[in-house]
């Protein structure tokens, strides 16, 4: 006969909860067996694409509007200001600046708007390095 207890109520025993055994199946403390692994994706943030911002030569623009221009909306000093027009003189076009789109295309239109209103003739523009 089983216990006294449960053979005179006449019920039958109440389940065990069987621990969670090893890969061995003998449930030998093995840790493992309750841990779970949770991974985390991480998104990974695109670089930007970036633009070139370029003056291009023409026979109306003064000098020394060019260097005015580059000064004012590129940030530049008087000399390097001074190269990038001389450069674009001999060259036909020069780099002012690298950016992102939506910078170099606001300097774009402050550039060209800036030569509409002076009434002169400069060409900026831009393009993907």
């Amino acid at each position: 006969m089983l216990g006294t207890a449960n053979a005179t109520a006449g019920t039958t025993p109440a389940p065990t909860t069987a621990m969670a055994t090893g890969p061995g199946g003998s449930g030998g403390g093995d840790d493992r067996s309750n841990t779970a692994i949770i991974t985390r994706t991480r998104t990974r943030t695109k670089r930007p694409s970036l633009y070139r911002v370029l003056l291009l030569n023409d026979d109306y623009t003064p000098m020394e509007f060019v260097v005015l221009v580059v000064e004012r909306f590129f940030n530049k000093s008087h000399e390097d200001a001074y190269q990038i027009m001389m450069h674009v003189h001999h060259n036909g076009v020069g780099e002012c600046g690298v950016f992102t789109y939506e910078v170099a295309e606001t300097k774009v239109t402050q550039v060209m708007d800036f030569a509409r209103k002076h009434q002169h003739p400069l060409q900026c523009v831009m393009e993907k390095k």
